[in-house]
Formats: structure tokens, C-alpha cells, sequence
């Protein structure tokens, strides 16, 4: 570990911990989240790791293995696909899986059906490939979407359809409810449309009403929301909202398994869904010689070949570990931790009196999440290139993440990057373009940020030592 890092006084640190909860006193009713790390997440003191990376992926509690696996060598498992003893206890064991997910999201089962994937960009794949796209339909989405949402485009183009983008504006990156609504009142009644918007944004942080899935719906179009980066910290409840299409990520939520995620579907918006293929276990009869076949229905039409069923009653017991440690606690200590770090971050000023850092995203706490993505500056105010900040964050074991996190819409517009610009740097669909060669295309300009992201047990420890990494930098 880097040598100024050790040199750093825990006095101090135990100074600035008291002023922070003078400023925050509610962090005091999250301290069992202290108690939580000490017992489940002991590794990260024991092997000095400064966490911050939660919008990457989320950390799994020590109970959680120790729970699936005693569940594993206490059971045997059976393919699912078939009657017999194994396979019918497995059968069983999904089937509580599905009931759990619903369940934690407050979902009904009269209402949504859980189709499991491999992650959130599989599930997203599921509607983008199988939603009915026209000619002159339209797919509406936000400059702030994941590059899985993007993708949806490549499929409503070979159908003829249109892909049209909602701006967010910069300096919050938040988008207006006006403009919004401008885009959402511009599709016929007679064309389908798909609004796809993340409920928080993997770039900046930035929640976005949930209140605008009934706004689209009201206006004839179907909603997909992206909420991977919103459900590890935030509840996420059903009978409130009725989204057609959810997508999520379990690791982002608690760590592991790594390979399931989930698409929440209305059932009768699945309906609507027609697949380009079939594989093992989506059908109920399939014939070679009539070139004909019968999707499943529900589920099981969507859900390609055998389901990862050893590690699904894992995603049961990471649900019932986010239930008992309390999503409002975790909501309440990550919005303290990442506001106190956002306005600290922005005080530090070079001795000419130019800032250290930008930030992009809203300063406020309200309606944001806890990533917290800027770029360092020098005393000139040259952007330092966030894989230095990267380097000597690495050198510290601070793991955070650097570049555009998979959103290039809203790194764009937040790194000051042109139309123009972007259309000259990629030639054309048949060029092969390097991450160097781009970097060159739009020499002077950033082409990425640091995000920093705090979670299920980040502590004030944790944000502490990434301000004074950031401090380092101070000429």
C-alpha cells in the first residue's frame, strides 16, 4: 500500500468523523452497518481495501456463502427440465426463487412474471429482440442510458423503426419534464413505442421520477425501466409502479451469484413480445419435419436453455440479506456519505484559487443516487487523465472506475464532446476504432471521468481516504 496513505492520521480522520455527524446526525441510526461489516465483510479492513465501486457491483456478506453453501452440499440438484426426484425438487427451488423476487419488489404475481437472465444486458436483449418494431414505430430514449439500453436501437433499425434520444442538460444532467413531454406526446396512436430510461443513472447518480412510467403509459407507450443501478440502494415497489419491463442485476444488489439477473415483466406486456428464435426449454413442441413450433408460455418462452439452477437459491438468500439489514438504512447512510463527499470534493481549490475538481451531476442530495463521478484538474486547469488518478488510486487499493461506465450519451454531453466531433472521430460502421485512437481523435478533451460509488457497508473511513487521495493532486 502506498506509503502516504499509511502516514495518514486516524486522529484526524476521527476529528473530521465527528464533524461529519454533527452535519449528519442521522447517520447515527446506520451504525448497524458498522456492526455488519466487522462480522460480514471483515476482509475489506483486514486486507486494507477501500471499497468504491458499488455501481460496478455489489459486495456479498460472508452468511451468504456460508448459507448456499450448506444449501448445495445438503441437497442434490437435478437438470429442471424433467419429473424426476432431483429435477423436481430443483423445479421447486426456482419456482420459490420467483415467488422471493416478486416478493422483495412487492410485485404480483397476477401482474409481473420473473424471467431470469444471465444480467440486466440480457434481459434487456430479451425485449429489445422481441418487441413487435414497425416501420414508423419509434424507441424514445435518454441521452443518460447504459450502453445494454442503447443497444435496443440495432433492433428497432432493421425493423425500419426510429430511435429518437431525450437530451439531458448539463451541469446536473438531469433531463426536463417539459422536453419530455414534447418527446412523449410525438408518437402516433397507431405506432408501438418504447420509452427506456434508467431509473438512476451509472454516470452521474441522477434519479429520475419514477412518476414518468404512468406519464409514457398514459400517452399510449410501453415502459422499460433500466433500474440496475437503482435497486441495490433504493426500494423499488410494484404496486406503486407499473413499469412494463424491468431490468436488474442481483450482483449489483448483494454481491453473488455474478451470472443471474432478472426481467420483471407486466404479463400482458410480455404478450406483446414476440421472439426472433427458440432454444432448449422456451418451447412445448418442436418439429424437424413440419418446420414448426410452440413457445412456451410465460417465463419459460424467455428463458434460453437450462437456468444457472444451482446458484438461483443464492439470489434468495442475497434477498433475504438485503430485507433484514434494511434498504432505508442503506438508502440513509449512502446519501450522507456521497453528499458529504460531493461538497468536500468541491471546496478544494489549487493556491491560485482554481478548483481541483468538476463535478457531473447535481450538487443536492435530493433525487440522486451514490455515484459520484468528477475529473481532476491542475492548477492550469488541464484535465489530468483519469487512468493517472486510476494508477495512484490503485496504488492506495482504492478500487473506483474510470472512463464513460458503459454511457456514452451522458459522458458526452458531460465532457463537452460535439456531434461534430463524434461524427468525424467514427468513420463509419466498418472502421475498427481503439480506445487510443479515439483518445487521439479528440486530442485536448477527456474522453472519460472518475466515478467513486458508495454502498451496502461503505463507511466514512472509506470517503475519507478518496478526498485525500483527490488532495494530492492540490498544487
Amino acid at each position: 500500500m502506498n506509503d502516504v496513505r499509511r502516514s495518514i492520521s486516524e486522529d484526524k480522520i476521527k476529528a473530521d468523523y465527528g464533524e461529519f455527524l454533527d452535519r449528519y446526525p442521522a447517520y447515527g441510526s446506520t451504525t448497524a452497518l458498522d456492526e455488519l461489516r466487522k462480522s460480514e465483510y471483515s476482509r475489506l479492513d483486514a486486507q486494507e481495501h477501500i471499497y468504491l465501486d458499488y455501481t460496478g457491483g455489489g459486495l456479498y456478506a460472508d452468511r451468504q456463502i456460508r448459507q448456499h453453501s450448506e444449501f448445495l452440499m445438503g441437497n442434490v440438484l437435478g437438470n429442471p427440465h424433467s419429473s424426476n426426484p432431483t429435477s423436481t425438487f430443483t423445479t421447486l427451488r426456482v419456482e420459490d426463487c420467483r415467488r422471493r423476487v416478486l416478493e422483495f419488489f412487492n410485485a404480483s404475481p397476477d401482474e409481473y412474471v420473473p424471467i431470469f437472465t444471465a444480467n440486466a444486458s440480457q434481459a434487456l436483449k430479451l425485449v429489445g429482440e422481441s418487441y413487435p418494431f414497425r416501420n414508423g414505430d419509434q424507441l424514445l430514449l435518454s441521452f443518460d442510458n447504459h450502453n445494454s439500453v442503447l443497444g435496443i436501437r440495432e433492433f428497432d433499425k432493421a425493423h425500419g423503426a426510429v430511435t429518437r434520444y431525450v437530451p439531458v442538460i448539463p451541469p446536473d444532467l438531469r433531463i426536463s419534464q417539459p422536453v419530455l413531454e414534447e418527446y412523449l406526446d410525438g408518437k402516433d396512436p397507431s405506432e408501438n413505442g418504447l420509452f427506456a430510461f434508467p431509473a438512476q443513472s451509472n454516470f452521474s447518480g441522477v434519479q429520475y421520477p419514477l412518476e414518468w412510467i404512468e406519464l409514457a403509459k398514459s400517452r399510449g407507450w410501453d415502459v422499460l425501466l433500466d433500474a440496475a443501478a437503482f435497486v441495490p440502494t433504493n426500494r423499488l415497489d410494484l404496486t406503486e409502479w407499473h413499469p412494463d419491463f424491468v431490468t436488474i442485476s442481483f450482483y449489483k444488489m448483494f454481491g453473488y451469484p455474478t451470472g443471474i439477473g432478472c426481467l420483471l415483466a407486466r404479463r400482458e406486456a410480455l404478450e406483446k413480445l414476440h421472439r426472433p428464435w427458440f432454444a432448449g426449454g422456451t418451447i412445448t413442441v418442436v418439429s424437424v419435419q413440419a418446420d414448426q413450433f410452440y413457445l412456451a408460455p410465460g417465463a419459460e418462452g424467455f428463458e434460453d436453455g437450462t437456468l444457472d439452477y444451482a446458484n438461483l437459491p443464492a439470489v434468495s438468500v442475497g434477498l433475504d440479506h438485503l430485507e433484514s439489514v434494511g434498504m432505508d438504512i442503506i438508502h440513509e447512510r449512502v446519501g450522507c456519505l456521497s453528499h458529504w463527499l460531493i461538497a468536500n470534493l468541491l471546496e478544494l481549490k489549487h493556491g491560485n484559487g482554481k478548483s481541483v475538481v468538476r463535478l457531473y451531476g447535481p450538487t443536492e442530495r435530493e433525487m440522486r443516487g451514490g455515484s459520484v463521478t468528477i475529473n481532476i484538474y491542475d492548477r492550469e486547469g488541464v484535465v489530468i487523465d483519469h487512468q493517472v488518478v486510476e494508477k495512484k488510486a490503485n496504488e492506495w487499493k482504492i478500487s473506483l472506475r474510470t472512463g464513460c461506465f458503459c454511457n456514452p450519451g451522458a459522458g458526452e454531453l458531460a465532457l463537452g464532446l460535439s456531434k461534430n466531433e463524434m461524427i468525424t472521430c467514427m468513420h463509419g460502421p466498418e472502421s475498427r476504432m481503439t480506445v487510443d485512437e479515439f483518445r487521439q481523435c479528440i486530442d485536448g478533451k477527456s474522453t472519460g471521468a472518475v466515478r467513486v460509488s458508495t454502498g451496502l457497508v461503505s463507511n466514512f473511513r472509506d470517503v475519507r481516504l478518496f478526498l485525500e487521495l483527490v488532495r494530492q493532486f492540490i498544487q
